[in-house]
């Protein structure tokens, strides 16, 4: 549930309740691989204890020093985080901040500043929404309602919303101290810990536009207050500090010594390391290396030892410590590099957690080791694609990582690192998978770098367009441009065309030995937009700033040569004649400088296509969504419903329902069910994130997340159904077809993906369950029931709530009887899996009854026919019939054993019935005799039978767990061995059924004639 108002309830033309579908969940695949991190905290006193914020990706805790990470924000906010702060006067309190300071171009911003009073159980919202970016956050050591934080506004434009905040009632109200201008922000605060009276911080002027990014300039300052932070003057003007434009700068104070003041300074000439003795009066410049100082605006972040004043570490690719008070330093690695935020335990130096492109790691021997990041699944991901390999796979790129293949399903428990790999391309690619050969996958990334690589073969290749390495170079120096993410995708028509675009599109029909420019500049090629990107001290230049490209680009599924394209400075343009002719078909009205981010012709029309699109980078925050009907002649804006800064990334069209599509926003998802005339949340259990793209696949809905790695809805025929169970008080969903396959789906892991649940997966609805029978019952093409659920049932017990409900059926029937406390070795008595074919659902509310039909299919890498897998079914339907019988019988020998124990008991001392006791004893050691030969007894425990024998029902029990490993019929060796052991049980079962109908008999004829008060129950028929 959302604490704030960012998906109001509405009322739309064409909608559903989501009270129908609220059972259907996002399955959250993984990788757990972290993703940035700019924020993180540990508690004092506390070791195991600590906190990161992920850059889209929310709050996460350890309580056991990182082996294990949970999300603690989920259900109240998430996003993009900044600043985390934890109260030292009560380490329950939390302070969040939202919005990162790291802002590359795939930033975040965040939603103002959150608050938790109970460890992160429950959380408020403290105000300054309009902050956008908040990276720093000190709170007063003995008052947790004295806070203050460091607000860098909104990075796109120029806002009042900047500097200083200060808040004397924990959060209720803040009210500004410091404001450099309008232009620059506060980027850095830190409270003097030995008197929380005195504060530093520093401003910057940052500035990033869809085409740049500018670092430094006027309200770049560095700022000192002795008042709690009622007024501030600048210190960056004081002797020793350089003196032209300055850029962002670093600041801490030694703990240990509080006259001693470091800020690391971005600045053309003399940056570097500055150490204060004097708290900041004078300063000289004590280390210029460039290691320290390189890519200032994604880095520049310095923190003392709390014990030692000379200690002090500098953050950047790796990070670096020195031990001679700033002068020289040492240079060490975190498991992964680019490192953004430090906390250093007050108690013990050697105590630190470090938040880096990778997420966060844990260290308690100063850095020598530190936890892994591979348990946190905050990666953040640009697009997203799949193959057809059964199962098949999802193919995304990772910021500041690899791409990956990673398997949607498998027959195992999860989805974990042996289920994804590497593939072609680098972390900000489009990836493409040749249709003839899903190993064959080609991938870009930055500076038109474009690869193949074969799986199979091991092999990679350069295909690059113009493999002329751009590095450092402005967009002005290139021969073509291509955008950091630029696009990648195969002909739906022929499997030989594979496109790529920069400013113009590209064709190869050689898998990339050539390639043949299908296209004119399809760009505003406006000179003013192309120039080298970093501002006026730090030039960066990686293609992220790359303007005035292709950034979007797709063929129409449904006529080959139709081809429409999207720039990142707002044209569209189409061919329809596989790029002999282009038309610039931009929408009239829309407005200009529109990243195309995405764009999606219609599986139905080829004159139909969608467009979304975003201008965030200019500060603008609105969705734009565009609809055509017509060739792109006239175009329709469909955004009603959506939230007014929910600005939009991607639309995609579900190919099964026509109308029916999905929208990723920067705060979620959306689905209209009117082809974009309404639209509706369709946030259901997936957290506050920003969507970078969809794919839908085989009824899946695959999302890439910025922050929350990749998460799927794994039926979307239900969404399919909605018209047909709108207005009905019960209703069974159709049940989609069903892979007959192992596997299965263990939910709560944290280190790994959750996997597909494994069986017919069942969704009714019944609006008032009280007091009635609901059953679920599942039947074969001939009407037998296999196996039924009820609510009423103790054994098959089906969970019914009011509303939508969900049910998934292993599609086994009932298995052969296991006594209580039953040791086999190695052997099943489950039932085997139906056989690929036709089967039926019946759901029963009370009087009224529902059904569907629905199919379950082979698994896609079998190598049995159906014929096969009747046999396999058959044997193991034969073995589990033998070894439930045999089971029962000695349930029966168990009673009956019971019985003749306690006749002999009561009547040992009887001498008129001691030949009947001596009988008595007898059969009971016969019934044993038997039990013996089909169960191994004196096994009580899982290793026993190492040391005891197995016996008959569990060598039987054995051939269905060899023969059910797969989709195989018996061998004949099965056959044989099955055969052999059946005739064995049945030779003790004909014993006991003797024994039964003759000893037993015998025995009560002759007890009853005796005319005693202790009568002999014979074992009651089942």
């Amino acid at each position: 549930m959302l604490c704030f108002g960012f998906f109001s309830e509405k009322s739309f033309a064409q909608s559903y309740d989501s009270a129908l579908y609220e059972t259907v969940e996002y399955r959250l695949i993984g990788p757990f691989r972290g993703g940035r991190s700019a924020a993180v905290t540990g508690v004092p006193g506390k070791p195991n204890l600590f906190y990161f914020g992920a850059t889209g990706g929310g709050i996460w805790e350890t309580k056991d020093g990182g082996r294990h990470w949970e999300n603690i924000s989920d259900g109240f906010f998430g996003g993009s985080i900044g600043a985390i702060e934890v109260a030292q006067d009560d380490p329950n309190v939390i302070y969040v901040g939202g919005g990162e300071k790291t802002v590359r171009g795939n930033v975040s911003s965040g939603y103002g500043i959150w608050k938790t009073e109970d460890a992160g159980k429950s959380w408020k919202q403290m105000g300054l929404e309009n902050g956008r970016h908040i990276p720093r956050i000190a709170i007063h050591p003995k008052d947790h309602n004295l806070v203050y934080a460091a607000v860098l506004g909104n990075i796109y434009k120029p806002t009042q919303d900047r500097g200083v905040y200060k808040s004397t009632d924990g959060g209720k109200t803040w009210r500004k101290t410091l404001f450099a201008n309008e232009h620059s922000g506060a980027v850095d605060l830190i409270m003097d810990p030995n008197n929380p009276r005195i504060l530093y911080a520093s401003t910057w002027n940052v500035r990033r536009t869809p085409y740049s990014l500018s670092s430094g300039g006027d309200g770049s300052a560095l700022w000192k207050s002795t008042d709690s932070g009622e007024t501030w003057n600048e210190i960056s003007t004081n002797k020793g500090f350089p003196k032209d434009t300055l850029g962002i700068i670093g600041v801490t104070v030694s703990p240990a010594n509080s006259d001693r003041v470091w800020a690391i300074v971005e600045n053309k000439e003399n940056g570097g390391v500055y150490r204060s003795d004097d708290g900041g009066e004078t300063w000289s410049n004590v280390n210029d290396e460039r290691k320290l100082r390189q890519r200032a605006w994604y880095y520049t972040r310095i923190y003392a030892d709390p014990m030692d004043e000379d200690i002090v570490y500098v953050l950047n690719v790796n990070y670096h410590k020195s031990t001679d008070g700033g002068k020289t330093y040492e240079t060490y690695n975190a498991p992964h590099g680019d490192h953004h935020d430090l906390w250093i335990a007050p108690e013990n130096p050697d105590r630190m957690i470090i938040g880096d492109d990778g997420g966060a790691q844990v260290t308690y021997d100063g850095g020598e080791t530190w936890s892994t990041y591979y348990n946190q699944p905050t990666s953040q991901f640009y697009r997203v694609t799949t193959d057809n390999s059964f199962p098949y796979r999802i193919y995304a790129a990772q910021q500041d990582n690899s791409t990956i293949r990673i398997s949607h399903r498998n027959e195992g428990w999860s989805i974990d690192e042996d289920d994804w790999e590497p593939t072609a391309g680098g972390e900000s690619a489009h990836i493409a998978v040749d249709p003839k050969n899903n190993d064959i996958v080609y991938g870009g990334s930055y500076d038109g770098f474009l690869t193949r690589y074969n799986h199979e073969k091991g092999t990679v290749r350069s295909v690059s367009v113009w493999p002329d390495n751009p590095m450092g170079h402005g967009a002005e120096a290139m021969k073509y441009r291509f955008q950091w993410n630029f696009p990648i995708f195969f002909s739906p028509h022929d499997p030989n065309k594979l496109y790529t675009a920069s400013n113009q599109l590209h064709l190869t029909t050689n898998e990339g030995e050539s390639w043949e420019v299908i296209s004119p500049d399809l760009t505003r090629n406006d000179p003013t937009k192309l120039k080298s990107s970093g501002g006026p001290i730090t030039q960066d230049n990686t293609s992220v700033e790359y303007y005035c490209t292709i950034f979007a680009a797709a063929e129409s599924p449904v006529t080959a040569g139709v081809i429409w394209t999207g720039s990142d400075d707002g044209l569209v343009h189409l061919t329809r004649d596989g790029g002999k002719n282009w038309e610039n078909v931009t929408p009239k009205g829309m407005p200009e400088w529109m990243m195309i981010n995405s764009v999606e012709p219609s599986v139905f029309d080829a004159a139909t296509c969608y467009i979304a699109g975003t201008k965030y980078k200019s500060g603008d925050f609105a969705p734009y969504l565009y609809k055509t009907s017509d060739f792109g002649k006239t175009w329709k804006k469909i955004t009603n419903g959506i939230s007014a800064e929910h600005f939009t990334r991607v639309l995609r069209e579900d190919p099964k329902r026509k109308g029916l599509l999905y929208a990723g926003t920067e705060t979620g998802m959306y689905i209209s069910f009117d082809d974009g005339a309404n639209w509706q949340s369709f946030q259901l259990n997936l957290p506050i994130v920003p969507i970078t793209d969809l794919a839908v696949k085989e009824n899946n809905l695959i999302v890439a997340t910025q922050g929350r790695s990749l998460w799927i809805i794994d039926d979307l025929t239900v969404i399919h159904q909605l018209a047909s169970a709108k207005g009905k008080e019960n209703f069974l969903y159709k049940p989609k077809d069903t892979y007959r396959m192992d596997g299965n789906s263990r939910k709560g892991s944290l280190t790994s993906g959750t996997n597909h649940p494994n069986g017919v997966m069942t969704y009714f609805y019944v609006k008032d369950p009280a007091e009635k029978e609901i059953k679920l019952s599942y039947l074969n093409s001939k009407n037998d029931t296999i196996k039924a659920f009820s609510n009423k049932d103790k054994e098959d017990k089906l969970e019914v709530k009011k509303g939508a409900n969900f049910h998934t059926w292993d599609m086994r029937g009932k298995g052969a009887e296991r006594l209580k406390g039953m040791i086999l070795w190695w052997a099943s008595t489950n039932a085997p899996q139906a056989v690929p074919g036709q089967y039926k659902v019946v759901l029963t509310v009370g009087a009224e009854t529902f059904s569907q039909t629905f199919h379950i299919v082979p698994d896609g890498n079998s190598e049995t026919d159906i014929a096969g897998m009747q046999r396999q079914f058959d044997f193991i339907t034969d073995v589990n019939e033998t070894v439930d019988k045999a089971h029962k019988s000695i349930k029966k020998i168990r009673k009956i054993n019971a019985q003749l124990e306690a006749f002999q008991k009561q009547y040992k001392e009887n001498e008129q019935v001691k030949d009947l006791v001596e009988k008595a004893k007898k059969l009971s050691e016969d019934f044993g005799e038997i039990e013996k030969a089909l169960y191994q007894t004196q096994n009580k425990s899982g290793q026993d039978p190492l040391n005891f024998p197995i016996k008959l029902t569990n060598k039987l029990g054995h051939l269905n767990s060899l023969v059910g490993m797969d989709d195989f019929p018996p061998t004949q060796q099965d056959i044989a061995v099955k055969d052999e052991l059946t005739q064995q049980i049945n030779v003790e079962l004909a014993k006991f059924d003797t024994l039964v109908s003759e000893e037993i008999k015998a025995f009560n004829d002759q007890f009853n004639a005796m005319n005693l008060n202790y009568l002999f129950v014979e074992e009651e028929k089942e």
